[in-house]
């Protein structure tokens, strides 16, 4: 199996997240600040097991850097896709939340590689 396809399958979780109108009951009960922070933890960590060919030896700060500079324009995209979709919002503070989020996959993607 691919190391790129849980990348991909997640990215295209959010795109499609994004571009539903109105979020389902339970998903709309969270903060929207934990759903992004939480999304791109997870899409950073996935970037770096797919960077890094799965090796912790291979987890540098370039592919920690890459991983942050993926995410986040990802993040950009899926903001990009809402100001098209009404009733959607486009909004800095995601991206932020979205920037976040991958702070803490690189530091946990770090961290990981150093304990292993």
């Amino acid at each position: 199996m691919s190391l790129w396809l849980p990348v991909a399958a997640w990215m295209a979780a959010i795109w499609y997240g994004a571009g539903i109108p109105q979020m389902p009951g339970p998903v709309a009960s969270i903060s929207d600040t934990i759903l992004h922070g939480g999304a791109y933890t997870g899409m950073v960590i996935l970037l770096v097991r797919a960077l890094s060919g799965a090796q912790s030896r291979a987890v540098t700060t370039r592919v920690l850097v890459l991983a942050l500079a993926i995410s986040t324009l990802h993040g950009l995209s899926v903001e990009f896709e809402q100001m098209f979709l009404p009733p959607r919002v486009a909004e800095w503070r995601d991206v932020g939340n979205d920037v976040a989020g991958g702070l803490i996959g690189v530091a946990l993607a770090w961290a990981w590689s150093k304990i292993k």
